[in-house]
């Protein structure tokens, strides 16, 4: 599709995804849901991709769903639009390559449900979180009663929720929201060595880490250690032949 709202650059194995909207702070709406569906499955088509950054233009990551276009819904509708935003960002989760968000600015709200939904966060010294939907009288609509609690913990998640408090980058690096904060000027080249680095893993090894890591979080802990067996097994005699080789014969691998 023809995408408004989002650019899409690619750097060697690296899709860099940027949230084109400052006019609006970059805030989620029905086309916004419809274009990052669509780079999803572009993306995914991308052999050459190992792994996809998301970050925004301007003063904000995402400042947040888009309220001009919430306000008239009824409790249908309302359900709908929070069923759109909660597909969109459980796709990026069942991705099979690792989704790093690039956090620029203000992450509030929906734009931290999205940030969630990637994989880990990398953040700008700029940058602020919240979710500051009880100000309005609702709940989060795209998982973060769900999602936030599982990165921070209960009472952190709740603390944040109940408050509608904004915090900064330090204090989301503290409670584990965020893995790692840098100046603004150095967020775009820390996050892209970081997805170099991982681009240059095995790559099958990095899917199945996602896959295998993401699962075992949803089931039980035996369940989930059948399942890394199986997975560590299935790279024996492909990729995971070419990585030891290398390593016994001190090179590095040629994965193609």
């Amino acid at each position: 599709m023809e995408y408004e709202i989002l650019k899409l650059e690619v750097n060697d194995s690296v899709a860099v995804v940027t949230i084109s909207r400052p006019q609006a702070m970059n805030a989620l709406n029905t086309r916004f849901f419809m274009e990052m569906d669509a780079m999803i499955a572009e993306v995914s088509n991308r052999k050459e991709i190992k792994v996809m950054i998301i970050t925004g233009e301007g003063k904000a990551f995402v400042a947040g769903a888009d309220i001009a276009e919430m306000v008239d819904m009824n409790s249908e509708q309302g359900s709908a639009f929070s069923k759109v935003g909660q597909n969109t960002f459980s796709s990026l989760e069942r991705m099979d390559i690792p989704v790093i968000a690039a956090i620029n600015g203000f992450a509030l709200g929906g734009g931290c449900e999205l940030a969630m939904g990637c994989d880990f966060r990398i953040a700008s010294t700029a940058a602020k979180f919240g979710q500051p939907e009880v100000n309005l009288g609702l709940i989060p609509g795209y998982a973060a009663t769900q999602r936030l609690s599982r990165l921070v913990g209960l009472s952190n998640a709740l603390y944040l929720l109940f408050t509608a408090d904004m915090i900064n980058a330090e204090e989301a690096l503290r409670i584990g929201l965020v893995q790692k904060i840098v100046e603004p000027d150095q967020l775009m080249i820390e996050a892209l060595n970081i997805a170099n680095k991982i681009a240059s893993k095995g790559p099958n090894a990095i899917r199945k880490v996602k896959q295998v890591t993401r699962q075992g979080m949803l089931t039980d802990f035996q369940s989930g250690c059948e399942l890394e067996s199986k997975e560590f097994g299935s790279l024996f005699g492909n990729e995971g032949e070419v990585g030891m080789r290398a390593f016994l014969e001190k090179r590095k691998p040629n994965w193609d």
